[in-house]
């Protein structure tokens, strides 16, 4: 993988932001985060998320620090200043003192410490970001990665990959206990370019937009050797001569993965699904080994269903 920087566009996406009052580090943070948004090899899913710590004057005139982080829904190839929201940094970092908290209260603890009220929530991964002291952190799900740490050796796999310069988390979801988690390895192991994430991405950092940029790219680079070298096909796929129709699944889905509402009798939590059948998941469907590689947590390219909350009404 190669870097994507250029000094020239960098420099004159910067000297377009000044104009409208955006500082240097703020507009190279929006810079490479488009960089890394519009490389579909690093961004599955549409995945990641990038930030940014500084300083800013709130509302009454004092200047406090912040943490500007990608906001939740944002895309990152197209990423303006407004999607990168400013939250108090010391208020979120108190929150390690805790054992647990439930995702309404962190959410609401976020929202109380936007500088700007009406801005956009945060991303869900806001904690692993405030918890770990890097001016400028990069997170990304790149596939390389995946097919590295996505096998049940993956630990070892990611140190042979990457000579302990990055630190391996392992699985927990996105949140609260994975950053305090995340948080903990890093101070005991102190790698010297960023974290991986058990089955779900990699995170690098820096003191300035380009060096975060630049880890990434190099890791990302070193995964994909790694798998050159040692990578080796074992997928027998046979490709289904007919595909059920989405009408005659698509309730048998829904149904199954409805929930009841417990505020209001008789009323169930319906599901909006998506269904995708792009040939890459046609062909991992397909596989006569199916079970195995799906039990041993391989990654898939591509999810079959997209399930969103949909309130009942």
């Amino acid at each position: 993988m190669k870097s994507g920087w250029a000094e020239h566009d960098a420099q004159a996406l910067v000297a377009r932001c000044a104009k409208s009052g955006i500082d240097h580090e703020l507009a190279l943070r929006i810079y490479t985060t488009r960089l890394l948004g519009r490389d579909p090899a690093l961004v599955l899913h549409g995945g990641g998320n990038t930030s940014l710590k500084t300083r800013l004057r709130d509302r009454f005139g004092e200047e406090v620090e912040i943490l500007r982080i990608k906001a939740s829904g944002a895309e990152m190839a197209a990423i303006e200043a407004e999607g990168f929201p400013a939250v108090r940094l010391a208020p979120l970092r108190k929150l390690r003192g805790l054992e647990a908290i439930a995702d309404p209260d962190l959410v609401a603890i976020e929202r109380a410490n936007l500088i700007d009220p009406t801005a956009p929530n945060p991303s869900v991964e806001i904690m692993l970001h405030a918890f770990l002291p890097h001016k400028f952190i990069d997170h990304t799900h790149a596939r390389a990665v995946l097919r590295i740490i996505d096998q049940p050796d993956g630990e070892e796999r990611s140190a042979d990959a990457f000579g302990g310069r990055l630190a391996f988390v392992p699985y927990l979801m996105p949140g609260f206990a994975l950053a305090r988690k995340a948080i903990d390895i890093f101070e005991r192991t102190r790698p010297s370019d960023g974290l991986i994430l058990s089955k779900h991405g990699i995170v690098t950092f820096g003191e300035n937009a380009r060096e975060a940029y630049e880890r990434m790219i190099e890791m990302v680079t070193l995964a994909e050797d790694f798998v050159e070298r040692n990578g080796k096909s074992v997928a027998i796929a046979r490709r289904a001569s007919e595909i059920t129709p989405i009408a005659a699944v698509a309730p048998i889905v829904r149904g199954a993965c409805s929930q009841k509402n417990e505020k209001t009798e008789g009323a169930w939590r319906r599901l909006v699904l998506e269904f995708r059948s792009r040939a890459a998941v046609l062909d991992f469907l397909d596989r006569t080994d199916l079970g195995r590689v799906s039990e041993a947590g391989v990654a898939t390219p591509d999810h079959t269903i997209r399930t969103k909350n949909w309130p009942l009404l």
